[in-house]
């Protein structure tokens, strides 16, 4: 199944209320989320939109942060998560359906690493 990389810049530390997970602190730098892109380019495109109704996790603060673009690739979602084992993982992070520790981890610098992995 395909999945997606969106990937997402914070400028300031802060905390964000993540839905049932609470208060996340984010620390300025960039995050990567690991989605799945079962319906398509559309479950992508949603990212960019900053009006739409909170879901998943990724919605909480893709709103907030600013994304910077996203990688589609022919790989699973766990598959693509398991890829990002140097990053720290924002535990619990849009895995509730998964065995997974996190879909959200976190570089302070800009890296597509996690490609050629």
């Amino acid at each position: 199944m395909p999945s997606y990389v969106l990937i997402l810049f914070n400028e300031i530390e802060r905390e964000i209320a993540v839905g049932r997970l609470g208060r996340v602190k984010f620390l300025p730098g960039y995050y990567y989320y690991v989605g799945s892109a079962n319906s398509g380019v559309h479950r992508v495109k949603r990212h960019f939109s900053m009006q739409k109704r909170k879901r998943w996790h990724i919605d909480y603060i893709s709103s907030i942060l600013q994304v910077i673009g996203a990688v589609l690739t022919h790989h699973s979602e766990c598959e693509l998560a398991s890829k990002f084992s140097g990053f720290q993982p924002i535990p619990h992070f849009g895995c509730s359906d998964c065995k997974c520790r996190s879909h959200l981890f976190y570089s302070p610098t800009l890296t597509l690493e996690f490609l050629s992995a």
